[in-house]
């Protein structure tokens, strides 16, 4: 993830009066006096409830996936590749029990194309243009490359960041906690990725996530016609501020 969406997220809950302890270990927790107190480096944590947020395993210790020939990493994961197919050439997986992302779309998705190939299709499943959203307030939002990312795979990259301070529905909203980011090819300026830190930013993550897989072009995302005072309008917005100041721009600047 943007280290940015992270610190910004934190820092909105702060504002809240809300406490983030970050690489912070509890080494022990009990229930006593009707509260739940945790043990930390930083002393004691006491609240009335506990939320443990740990993420999910594959339940498949007890198939015996081996004697199938079934390759399983790591936490029991099933091993497939793009066609849905395991190690074993005639099984398919599909879901949380396999090594792709957790999330019910992917599942989805990944199940209907299972279906397909297992009756003699050829369906593949691409995430390189995956959006996903964390539903806190404000939402986390993202969708293809980070620009840590990008370079790290080589290419050479530019990026802009608008606070939602310049995108009008953020302003009548009276929220504008928060930020759009893109990043883009340098030399071609195709989009790579967008990472939002938006209260809507599982709403305008999916346009951005169109964009992506259709190759389109900081450009011609600047170039498209969005509706005024909508949220998704800030993808426009941040896609011209490549090529414009933005707090020049009138209403509605094409």
């Amino acid at each position: 993830y943007e280290s940015a969406l992270g610190a910004g997220l934190k820092n909105i809950f702060e504002q809240e009066g809300i406490r983030v302890l970050t690489h912070t270990l509890p080494s022990a927790v009990r229930h006593e006096s009707g509260q739940f107190v945790l043990d930390t480096p930083v002393g004691e944590i006491r609240g009335d409830r506990l939320l443990v947020a740990t993420g999910r395993a594959p339940n498949t210790d007890e198939l015996e996936l081996d004697q199938a020939g079934v390759e399983t990493g790591l936490r029991g994961a099933i091993v497939i590749d793009e066609h849905l197919r395991t190690s074993a050439e005639h099984i398919y997986a599909a879901g949380d029990c396999t090594d792709q992302p957790q999330f019910v779309y992917v599942a989805a998705a990944a199940g209907t194309r299972a279906a397909v190939n297992m009756l003699g299709g050829d369906a593949s499943l691409d995430l390189s243009a995956m959006p996903e959203v964390i539903f806190t307030d404000p939402q986390v939002a993202i969708v293809g490359k980070t620009e840590a990312q990008a370079k790290k795979d080589g290419m050479a990259v530019d990026s802009r960041t608008l606070t939602l301070d310049y995108v009008p529905r953020a302003l009548a909203n009276f929220d504008t906690q928060g930020f759009i980011k893109l990043v883009a090819e340098r030399e071609s300026g195709r989009l790579l990725g967008a990472q939002i830190l938006a209260a809507e930013g599982g709403e305008v993550i999916q346009a951005a996530a169109l964009a992506l897989r259709n190759r389109m072009t900081i450009q011609d995302l600047g170039e498209q016609l969005f509706p005024y005072l909508t949220m998704v309008e800030g993808l426009k917005l941040c896609a011209q501020a490549f090529t414009k100041d933005v707090k020049q721009l009138s209403c509605c600047a094409g």
